[in-house]
């Protein structure tokens, strides 16, 4: 059975927590005392390999670091274990596969997921389309970007300078691989692959017929394109796509572009900040998407008096997303502050 909230709270729209209704731009809105969202430890599934927002300590899964969780969304958990009268707990457990990590709390033992998950619609429902998941507010603005080679900040300043001479690395199932289909146009608004695309696949090379059986959305892909290796586009004018990291995370995919194996790895440019400051001057964020997103945590849909309870915290530690992923980098014990000031205890 699901844990529930103790005591029942009003439903709220799915993605309700992006906004509290009557609250201007400028307003700060104090939460009212109330009950503890609960007393039982929540189990949280995080991805490990997405720092610095969700990231195991040690990427050895066979280490006793690989459990500890690390990162942006960590201490925000922590923050939310801290603010006083709450009740809430969470025991962590890392996971290593990314593609449908979200909708974990419909299909597990796993109470909540989260790891940068960007919310998304498409992403609250099951291969059949039923509602799986629901999101909880969304804490962080995600903007998708090209991490290059240093050498080639100019040549690929724009996603209008990929073409089919340009390879691009792609983790499966991300917003990252769904955007840079859209932006370059293999793909339409609904995902469908434009006719004469090639895929690359285990069991052979496919070629879409621009119909809905060759579709790819960050929720899902058709059943024909799993295990997609390499997307050869249906014009000179689009980028060729490499898929890496299925086991590893993206840490293959900086090694493939160190190595020149890609040109380019099209990912949040949160994650490709970082993996340019660490590189030492090797790596640059280039190209950067005009559109802004938010990323959450994911409950199962049945749990929404415990989602509406959650999300009033996370509001709270965010001060309604005026605190970030800025602030939290800046000074990581930002969450914890604001913790301390709760008065709903």
């Amino acid at each position: 059975m699901k844990f529930k909230a103790t005591v029942p709270m009003a439903k709220r729209p799915l993605l309700a927590g992006l906004a509290l209704a009557g609250a201007g731009c400028g307003d700060t809105v104090e939460p009212q005392p109330s009950a503890a969202c609960g007393d039982a430890p929540l189990t949280v599934a995080f991805y490990a390999f997405y720092a610095p927002v969700s990231y195991s300590a040690d990427e050895d899964p066979n280490s006793p670091g690989f459990s500890r969780h690390m990162g942006y969304e960590a201490d925000l958990l922590s923050a939310l274990e801290a603010m006083p009268g709450t009740g809430l707990s969470f025991v962590r457990r890392p996971i290593a596969d990314w593609p449908g990590i979200w909708l974990l709390p419909a299909t597990s033992s796993f109470d909540m997921a989260g790891g940068g998950i960007t919310i998304l619609e498409s992403r609250t429902v099951d291969d059949a389309g039923t509602p799986a998941v629901a999101f909880t507010s969304g804490h962080i603005t995600f903007r998708q970007s090209l991490l290059v080679r240093s050498e080639d900040a100019v040549r690929l300043s724009s996603y209008d300078a990929l073409t089919s001479a340009v390879r691009v690395g792609v983790l499966p199932g991300t917003t990252g691989e769904a955007r840079l289909l859209r932006i370059t146009g293999i793909v339409d608004g609904s995902g469908v692959l434009r006719a004469g695309t090639r895929v690359e696949t285990p069991a052979g090379t496919i070629v879409a017929d621009g119909t809905g059986m060759y579709t790819i959305t960050p929720a899902m892909a058709s059943p024909v394109l799993q295990g997609r290796t390499r997307i050869h586009p249906p014009s000179d004018d689009m980028p060729e796509v490499v898929y890496l990291g299925r086991e590893s995370g993206d840490a293959e995919l900086f090694d493939a572009l160190r190595d020149g194996r890609i040109d380019a790895v099209a990912h949040g440019e949160i994650r490709g900040g970082e993996a340019a400051h660490t590189s030492g001057g090797a790596f640059v964020v280039a190209a950067r998407d005009s559109l802004a997103e938010f990323g959450g945590f994911t409950l199962d849909e049945e749990d929404r008096d415990l989602l509406a309870c959650i999300d009033t915290r996370i509001d709270w530690l965010t001060d309604e997303r005026r605190t970030g992923f800025a602030e939290w980098l800046a000074d990581p014990s930002v969450f914890r502050q604001r913790a301390a000031l709760w008065p709903g205890g």
